[in-house]
């Protein structure tokens, strides 16, 4: 926690991707399915264009349409994403299934490896997701 010297209000050090997106109304409304993401903030231009930050049990990022103008493209106009999101959770295969349910693709299906249970989708957004959890006794190093 650190103090703003100006007005003496406390910011915590946090770190949130922010996503870029087409279709950012119906984004959240995916990640919402997907994920049961909670909408925490919205702003909404009289365009449609949303920026959201959304959590996922605490686990927070933020999307928001994509503006080229800014440098901020999605993976469909890039042709691919340059991250990619890793979501831990505790039944990994319960939520795997759900994204799918709501519109993701599967890239790597559920399996034990590197000491995780762990599976790949692409959302209809062109953004990947491990989601997965470490297996209990995977040693860390």
């Amino acid at each position: 926690m650190s103090t703003d010297s100006r007005t003496g209000t406390s910011v915590a050090f946090s770190l949130a991707p922010m996503l870029s997106v087409r279709n950012s109304s119906r984004a959240v409304d995916f990640y919402k399915k997907a994920f049961s993401a909670n909408e925490v903030y919205r702003v909404e231009d009289p365009g449609g264009a949303v920026v959201s930050r959304l959590s996922i049990n605490g686990a927070e990022f933020w999307l928001s349409e994509e503006s080229p103008e800014h440098g901020n493209f999605s993976p469909e106009s890039l042709g691919g994403g340059t991250v990619r999101m890793i979501l831990t959770v505790p039944d990994p295969d319960a939520v795997f299934a759900q994204a799918l349910a709501a519109g993701a693709r599967e890239i790597t299906a559920v399996e034990e490896a590197y000491g995780w249970r762990v599976g790949r989708v692409v959302d209809p957004y062109g953004h990947h997701w491990e989601i997965g959890r470490p297996l209990p006794d995977a040693a860390v190093t």
